[in-house]
C-alpha cells in the first residue's frame, strides 16, 4: 500500500480518503455516510443499511424501549455508550437524559416531570417509590426476552459501525482483494533472481 497525503493504493486502485478525521466523524453520525463523502459508496450502502437494521431490529424487539442513558442509583445503563456507536439514531436519548437530571434532586426525579417526545428514549423515574410501577421491570415482564435481545442487537450495531468509524479513517486493508501482488514486489523479485543469476560461477561445459 502506498500513500500520498490521503490517497492509498489497493490493488492498483486508488481512493482518496479525503479528510479522514471528517469521515471517522460522518461514519459515526451516520452509519456509511464517511464512505459515501469518499466516494465509497457501494460500501455506504451495505453498511448502512446492515447497521441501522440490525439496530431497529433490536429497537423494535424491545419495544422501543431498549435505548437510554441513564446513571442513576439502581439503573447504571452501562450499555448505552456501545450503542451510542451508531451516532444520531441514538442522540436522543441524551436529550432525555439531560433533562431528567435538570428535574432531578437528591436522585429522586421531581412530581409530575414530563420527558421530551412522549418519552422516546426517556430514562425510567428513579428512585421507584412505593407506590409507583418500575418501569424496567414492566418492560422485561411486557417483552420477555425480547428485551434483552433487543438490547443486545442495539449493542452489536453500536460495536459494527466502531469497525465502520474505523475503516473510513484508515482505508481498505493493505491485503490485495485480487491476491495480485504489487509490481513493484514483482520487479524486485525478478531483479533479485537476475543478480542471483549473475552471481552464480560458470559450470564447466560453458567455460
Amino acid at each position: 500500500m502506498s500513500t500520498v497525503r490521503n490517497v492509498i493504493e489497493v490493488d492498483s486502485e486508488k481512493v482518496d480518503l479525503k479528510s479522514r478525521s471528517l469521515a471517522a466523524f460522518l461514519a459515526w453520525l451516520i452509519p456509511g455516510a464517511g464512505h459515501y463523502y469518499q466516494g465509497r459508496t457501494i460500501k455506504a450502502g451495505l453498511f448502512f443499511v446492515c447497521i441501522m437494521s440490525t439496530w431497529l431490529l433490536g429497537f423494535a424487539l424491545g419495544g422501543f424501549n431498549v435505548v437510554y442513558a441513564s446513571w442513576q442509583p439502581g439503573d447504571r445503563r452501562w450499555q448505552y455508550p456501545l450503542q451510542a456507536g451508531v451516532g444520531l439514531a441514538a442522540m436522543p436519548a441524551i436529550v432525555q437524559s439531560l433533562h431528567a437530571k435538570s428535574n432531578t434532586i437528591d436522585n429522586q426525579t421531581k412530581p409530575g416531570f414530563q420527558p421530551f417526545f412522549k418519552g422516546f428514549m426517556a430514562p425510567p423515574n428513579r428512585p421507584v417509590l412505593d407506590n409507583e410501577v418500575d418501569e424496567v421491570s414492566a418492560y422485561y415482564a411486557r417483552y420477555g426476552a425480547g428485551y434483552e435481545m433487543g438490547t443486545l442487537y442495539t449493542i452489536i450495531a453500536g460495536l459494527l459501525n466502531i469497525l465502520v468509524i474505523y475503516d473510513a479513517y484508515s482505508g481498505p486493508l493493505s491485503v490485495p482483494i485480487s491476491g495480485r501482488r504489487p509490481k513493484d514486489d514483482e520487479d524486485e523479485e525478478q531483479a533479485s533472481e537476475n543478480t542471483e543469476k549473475q552471481a552464480e560461477p560458470a559450470s564447466p561445459a560453458e567455460v
